[in-house]
């Protein structure tokens, strides 16, 4: 880990003085502005590792994103060597197929404590769902951010996090009716227990969302990256750029189709990312949305 390198990375340039709320709000906002959630090695032959020092290289070095077995790796080691006192946790997303939340711990989060405070810190889910600051460990408190109202909720057996969101406005009509639209205002995003995990908790799912034939991650490629104003998404084909309206109480979505000659250009002036390797573009039906 070299601190210097990420947080110019990531474009902070503060002092660090000590592992405050602050300081942990500000690294990772610039993180999510910085770092795209994305699945593209997938798409262009590469292999997705654990790795601590193989992520630094890709994410830090190499001008490229990743998922949150790498992004949030990634995090929880900058948080570790910045002193804070980090957890990492296993949490199961909600399935809209089965109404529920699996029994697979898939993504992985962190629990930050500060001056007696648990905190929950993401910095990889993306699109809309993307916490723009950490979220206060407390139960059926609503905490509003850019992306809408997050809520954390103790169910007991599980901790859930839930997202209200704004009503979208849709730019281009041929797009109203988008797969990639949410039709709820309310989702259930993941579940977790504070059960600590470490990294070989997560070799399975890594390999497996990779390989399965029924990976979401195997049937459509992903990109987004938050932005000041809202973020950027290319998943498929369809290139969307969304702004946040708060004061009106909607999100402007600007939903377009690109072209393969695009590929490359959008994703450098879009996203921050430069490839290695040819993409190629995965778009079958599954759900998704933004």
């Amino acid at each position: 880990m070299n601190l210097q390198e990420y947080f110019k990375r990531i474009g902070f340039h503060g002092l660090f003085d000590k592992p405050d709320l602050a300081t942990l709000r500000l690294i990772l906002k610039q993180h999510v502005m910085s770092i795209a959630f994305e699945n593209l090695s997938i798409h262009c032959g590469e292999r997705i590792v654990t790795d601590l020092e193989v992520i630094f290289e890709k994410l830090v070095r190499s001008s490229r994103g990743g998922w949150c077995l790498e992004n949030n790796s990634l995090f929880g080691w900058v948080l570790r060597e910045m002193g804070y006192d980090t957890t990492t946790l296993g949490s199961r997303v909600y399935s809209h197929t089965t109404h529920d939340f699996p029994t697979t711990e898939s993504h992985l989060i962190h629990m930050v404590r500060i001056d007696g405070q648990a905190y929950v810190a993401d910095v990889s889910f993306g699109v809309s769902f993307q916490m723009w600051e950490p979220l206060e460990l407390v139960s059926g408190k609503d905490q509003p951010q850019a992306g809408g109202v997050f809520r954390l909720t103790d169910k007991g057996d599980l901790w859930v996090l839930e997202k209200t969101a704004r009503k979208p406005e849709v730019l281009n009509p041929d797009f109203a009716k988008s797969r990639l639209l949410s039709k709820e205002g309310t989702h259930q995003v993941y579940g977790f227990t504070l059960v600590p995990r470490e990294i070989d908790h997560f070799f399975e799912i890594n390999n497996s969302l990779q390989t399965d034939p029924d990976s979401l991650f195997i049937n459509k490629s992903i990109c987004s990256l938050q932005t000041p104003t809202g973020f950027r998404a290319l998943v498929g084909w369809t290139y969307s750029e969304v702004t946040y309206q708060p004061e009106k109480g909607v999100d402007i979505l600007d939903m377009r189709y690109i072209t393969e000659d695009e590929i490359e250009s959008l994703l450098g002036e879009k996203f921050k990312i430069k490839l290695q390797t040819k993409l190629q573009i995965a778009d079958k039906k599954q759900h998704y949305t933004i």
